[in-house]
């Protein structure tokens, strides 16, 4: 069974950072690009940040390139989330996921989920 989990969420002020993580189990973790989503309440899932299987190529939305920063390690099987200068619009579930590509920013294209961690941030 596959199962990825995140945590490293929490209740922070605005400028604080957090690092994410998501630890899969499963699965063949080095053969899989991944990626970090995010859904506020009300609001669609966002693509934020992928990478591939070795960790060499990274693909970022524009909205968050420069504050957030996605790194791997496959020896402990988890994906990493760098949150820098957090804003109160950063609030959200944040969701890692095992896709097919790092270039994919569609949920369809992944094919497995965490169940989130919920990252508020206070003004």
């Amino acid at each position: 069974q596959v199962q990825l989990v995140e945590s490293g969420g929490g209740l922070v002020q605005a400028g604080a950072s957090l690092r994410l993580s998501c630890t899969a189990s499963g699965l063949t973790f080095s053969t899989y690009p991944m990626g970090w989503f995010r859904q506020a309440p009300g609001k669609e899932r966002e693509f934020l940040a992928a990478i591939n299987w070795s960790g060499g190529n990274t693909n970022y939305a524009d909205s968050v390139k420069g504050r957030f920063t996605i790194s791997r390690d496959n020896a402990k099987n988890t994906v990493y989330l760098q949150i820098n200068s957090l804003k109160p619009e950063d609030t959200a579930v944040y969701s890692c996921a095992a896709g097919r590509s790092y270039t994919y920013t569609q949920s369809s294209k992944y094919d497995y989920w965490g169940q989130g961690t919920q990252v508020t941030v206070s003004s």
